[in-house]
């Protein structure tokens, strides 16, 4: 599933294309694409034609489209395999294009397509909410409010507006693994399965770790080695492991090419050359090394 690097990449070409644009027609090829709207492809197309995208802006995992200076936005979840393909003509959709949104722009029209192969991801317009602390809500809009479906979800780890303090406190309380409060959306967004075993490896941290036994220093660590992949892996793109993951130009990202853990298990640890465990922990595959990552008393 495509974590916060990915997105960003996703956003960012979309903000390179769309913004200012006009929605001037809409086109459902599957209806799940906005199963989330009460009243389906009619009233999704009611509510966005005759739109204009004002920013795409993102959080964590979270992208949407800032619509009419914030009265709404086009939320998009790109679930396992979504992507967007921006096209400066109107070729024949692509056999897993579920959804076309036509764009006027000053200069020329725009097709822009929501690909979705394993058809998890939708397309949806809500309601903005305002932030509790007043500051933007995601990066790429400086409108202090998210969509009513990102209210729930924490600032992500590249946020100028994290609270480091705050994320420290939270990711030492309870019992839970480290691995398993990294996945909590709600306390720090935007770290999926890959980005949390890359991040767990670089700080040296057992994935089983309780919360509760991390260390202030440990936890620290932790969360700088966090930022640091996450801004690794933006800088390159992306991880890319198949033609599912591309940006809106179709090009893949390449980060898979400097993984440390996730999907190497059984291989040498490239830091002490011991073979990496694999193990499905909470129902997840999960990889670190067994001595560069061993369990530490407090």
């Amino acid at each position: 599933m495509p974590e916060l690097p990915e997105v960003e990449s996703v956003r960012k070409g979309l903000e390179s294309h769309v913004l200012d644009a006009r929605i001037e027609g809409v086109q459902i090829f599957r209806d799940s694409a906005v199963r989330r709207v009460p009243g389906g492809t009619a009233q999704f197309a009611a509510e966005v034609v005759g739109s204009r995208i004002d920013s795409v802006a993102r959080r964590g995992k979270f992208l949407w489209m800032v619509l009419d200076g914030g009265e709404g936005a086009l939320s998009a979840h790109l679930g396992m395999s979504g992507q967007f393909r921006v096209h400066a003509d109107v070729p024949d959709p692509h056999p897993h294009c579920r959804a076309r949104l036509t764009l006027s722009l000053p200069d020329a029209p725009l097709t822009l397509d929501f690909i979705d192969q394993r058809t998890f991801g939708y397309l949806d317009v809500e309601a903005m909410v305002e932030t509790p602390d007043g500051l933007p809500g995601g990066h790429g809009s400086e409108l202090a409010a998210v969509p009513a479906s990102v209210a729930h979800i924490g600032r992500d780890a590249l946020d100028p507006a994290l609270r480091r303090d705050k994320v420290l406190a939270q990711w030492r309380r309870g019992v839970r693994g480290i691995k398993q409060v990294l996945l909590d959306q709600t306390l720090v967004s935007g770290i999926g399965n890959i980005y949390a075993d890359e991040a767990l490896w670089r700080a040296r941290v057992n994935p089983v770790t309780p919360a509760s036994g991390m260390s202030g220093r440990a936890t620290g660590a932790l969360l700088d080695a966090t930022q640091e992949v996450m801004g690794e892996a933006l800088a390159a793109g992306g991880t890319s492991f198949d033609a599912l993951y591309v940006n809106v130009n179709g090009e893949s990202g390449y980060f898979d090419r400097s993984l440390n853990a996730y999907g190497r298990g059984g291989e040498p640890c490239l830091r002490c050359g011991r073979p990496l465990a694999r193990a499905m922990i909470s129902g997840r595959s999960t990889h670190w090394c067994p001595r560069c990552q061993r369990p530490r008393p407090r």
